[in-house]
């Protein structure tokens, strides 16, 4: 973990995923961060790196870690990589670090949110607990690394509701809200979210090295 006494002014973040709809939502919670401390935030694509990443750890912490230490090899600026994921009680926290994946790497989202759907079709709403989680890693050029996570808890809904959003955001429902995060306005989203909660966790540590 990095110690509070790093001076470094942080230029540049590349941010190891390919996912567009992910990547959109993350600048624009980091649009304020990003603008006020001037740096530059750019996908794999837009910096221009391509790497094959095998995702085998254990913990959304671990993955987040593999990708951003991958990247950060491949590059001297600075990297962060997330790895979120849905975990749902009734299946065992599954599809939990393999929600990428599950049910196939190329399969749609509205196959597994169906799949989902259907594993928990009548069962009642105390035993249809779920969360989002995600795990943020930063790594510096000089091999510091940080590691934060946030989640947001809610519960399996009945059906998918809700166009904003990708993934499972469509069967995701908050009662505190009563919506699904797929029915949320994009700013409310991005404030009470797993990867919302995360980033600014992440972005109050990063204040502590840009000052």
């Amino acid at each position: 973990m990095m110690g509070d006494t790093l001076t470094m002014k942080i230029k540049k973040i590349i941010f190891a995923t390919g996912n567009e709809g992910k990547m959109n939502e993350i600048k624009e919670i980091m649009k304020d961060f990003t603008e006020k401390n001037e740096i530059i935030l750019m996908s794999l694509k837009e910096a221009g790196v391509d790497a094959a990443i095998i995702e085998d750890g254990n913990t959304f912490e671990e993955n987040a870690l593999i990708k951003a230490r991958a990247i950060a090899g491949l590059t001297d600026a600075v990297v962060m990589a997330d790895d979120s994921g849905l975990e749902v009680d009734y299946l065992d926290k599954a599809p939990g670090i393999y929600s990428a994946r599950f049910l196939g790497e190329d399969t749609s989202y509205d196959v597994k949110n169906a799949y989902i759907l259907e594993k928990l079709e009548g069962v009642e709403d105390e035993k249809r607990s779920a969360r989002f989680v995600c795990a943020i890693a930063c790594v510096f050029p000089d091999g510091r690394e940080l590691c934060v996570k946030g989640t947001i808890e809610g519960r399996i809904d009945y059906e998918i509701k809700g166009c904003n959003g990708f993934g499972y955001d469509p069967i995701f429902y908050v009662p505190e809200y009563g919506c699904t995060t797929a029915q949320m306005p994009e700013e409310k989203k991005n404030e009470v979210s797993h990867r919302g909660r995360a980033l600014a966790a992440m972005m109050d540590e990063l204040e502590k090295y840009n000052r």
